[in-house]
């Protein structure tokens, strides 16, 4: 056994690395190892002769086992010392630039549209982009015969052959939202509905999907002063600037009457917009008291209550605020163009700090 012991100590001390490590844990210590057929050999010996052998091989297995997990941490020591020698960083060095994502300008303008209507009193309501020919139309007093209902106009979805139910439509506006808030919380309310609309037209300041913000207000006393109060503060807050006129010209919406366009006082020098100054007229959305009509499709008495309604595009508002020449680039998804258009993920509009911070 002393023999064994200095034999295999030495072996083990000696070892230049895992794989010969394990090749003498075999060698002494595996089923067919010296050790191991040595304390096979016990069974032959006497009761006396075993009761002094039997402990003392034992040991010198744990022994052995001892000494070879002891070497085998220390060549991982070792290895691990010689890897941080040559595989070193110094921490102090800038880091590889990163690229980083940016806000979409039609996103952005969104929250501040948002951050202002809510410092007036308005909520957000959504409602589906799929929406029924009565939410799009029929509840909204728009006839059979409009030509907003056409398929030149309106993206309808496809229908099984011989399936004559009332088609569902991508939403050409937000309105229906006005309908289904009507519906669910009835009167008085006070809400937006940003979101995407589709209609069948492209050009540089058409594309068959873009954004749109409705605005509602019902209550027992509104009046198209509140209406014109409330596009004017918009206005202002928007494009940050002390005051913005406001015009209504008469038009006619089948969901609203009376009905209006709305202008905004501009100027335009050397081919720079400017809101607020001048002689000249900016056309920026349709806006009217609430049909009653309308109201009755929402389950809301028009004897009672009364309301308005406006509807803007939030691309539009971008392209003039920001100076984006064409709606098309806002859907080509050209990094180029959001790296150069686009805004800071901590750039959150607020009216404390500015809407553009």
């Amino acid at each position: 056994m002393d023999d064994l012991r200095e034999k295999y100590l030495g072996l083990i001390r000696d070892a230049a690395d895992e794989s010969r490590l394990e090749d003498l844990r075999v060698q002494a210590i595996g089923k067919k190892g010296e050790v191991s057929l040595a304390m096979r050999e016990l069974g032959r010996m006497s009761p006396e002769e075993r009761q002094e052998a039997g402990p003392r091989l034992n040991a010198l297995k744990d022994e052995i086992t001892s000494a070879l997990a002891a070497k085998k941490a220390a060549l991982g020591d070792a290895a691990l010392e010689a890897r941080l020698a040559s595989e070193w960083l110094d921490v102090t060095l800038p880091p590889r630039p990163r690229g980083l994502g940016s806000v979409h300008p039609v996103s952005q303008v969104t929250e501040e549209i948002t951050a202002i209507f809510a410092d007036m009193g308005f909520s957000v309501a959504e409602g589906p982009q799929i929406e029924s020919d009565w939410y799009n139309f029929d509840a909204l007093n728009i006839p059979g015969h409009h030509p907003a209902r056409a398929e030149m106009d309106t993206f309808y979805m496809a229908r099984a052959e011989g399936d004559n139910r009332p088609p569902h439509v991508l939403r050409t506006h937000t309105s229906p939202v006005q309908i289904r808030h009507m519906e669910a919380h009835g009167a008085p309310c006070r809400i937006i509905a940003p979101g995407r609309v589709y209609r069948s037209d492209y050009d540089q300041t058409h594309t068959p999907m873009f954004h749109q913000v409705e605005g509602l207000a019902i209550d027992r006393d509104i009046s198209m002063a509140n209406l014109k109060w409330c596009l004017e503060e918009f206005a202002a807050a928007f494009f940050e600037v002390d005051k913005v006129e406001v015009r209504f010209r008469a038009s006619h919406f089948p969901f609203t009457e009376p009905s209006a366009e709305i202008d905004f006082r501009c100027s335009w020098v050397g081919g720079q917009l400017k809101l607020g100054e001048g002689d000249d007229w900016l056309e920026a959305g349709g806006s009217g008291m609430v049909h009653p009509k309308v109201l009755a499709a929402g389950g809301i008495d028009p004897d009672v209550w009364q309301g308005f309604a406006f509807g803007l595009g939030i691309d539009r508002l971008a392209m003039l605020k920001y100076g984006i020449p064409d709606l098309r680039a806002f859907f080509d998804s050209d990094l180029r163009w959001l790296r150069h258009y686009g805004f800071a993920a901590l750039d959150q509009p607020t009216l404390h700090r500015g809407l553009s911070a």
